[in-house]
């Protein structure tokens, strides 16, 4: 057993869940393949290339769409938030993660220690499928207690909902 944990909550039909990047404790191969029996519909990774390639995770776009996982790359920096072209792919990912949520699918969001930019991303769907902030925050918290570093994050993820952010 590898230390990648998958951090999982059930939002609309399916399981939701964030995770740090694979290869981050040292064993990729590992990790890899404790994703792939995870089975995710999705994967969306929030690490730059940068941090794959330290990882050993450079490849990680490849080997997640080789076994018929869908893939979508949203690089951040650390402790950062989407820019304007990380909006747009956004905007096109997460509709596509909501459907497979509806449908009882699994759908997996990582950075490289699972924490801010993964959490930031996670309660934004959270709440995009529903839930009212404050649950979706707790709930998350409660299997995630580092989601959301930044007060720039929980700002980017309550954006939907129009408010200016509830900490950091």
């Amino acid at each position: 057993m590898t230390g990648f944990v998958i951090h999982a909550l059930p939002v609309l039909r399916g399981i939701l869940a964030l995770s740090p990047l694979p290869g981050t404790g040292g064993d990729y191969a590992g990790d890899l393949a404790h994703l792939k029996d995870w089975q995710p519909a999705m994967v969306m990774t929030l690490a730059t290339l940068a941090e794959m390639v330290a990882a050993g995770a450079g490849e990680l776009g490849h080997d997640v769409t080789h076994v018929g996982t869908r893939w979508v790359h949203l690089p951040v920096p650390d402790y950062g938030v989407p820019d304007a072209a990380g909006d747009a792919r956004w905007r096109k990912a997460a509709p596509v993660a909501l459907s497979a949520l509806r449908g009882g699918g699994r759908v997996l969001i990582q950075c490289r220690g699972g924490c801010g930019r993964s959490g930031m991303a996670t309660l934004r769907l959270m709440i995009t499928a529903g839930e009212a902030p404050e649950s979706a925050l707790a709930r998350l918290r409660d299997v995630r207690p580092c989601a959301v570093e930044t007060k720039a994050q929980m700002r980017w993820a309550m954006r939907d909902v129009g408010q200016s952010g509830a900490g950091g």
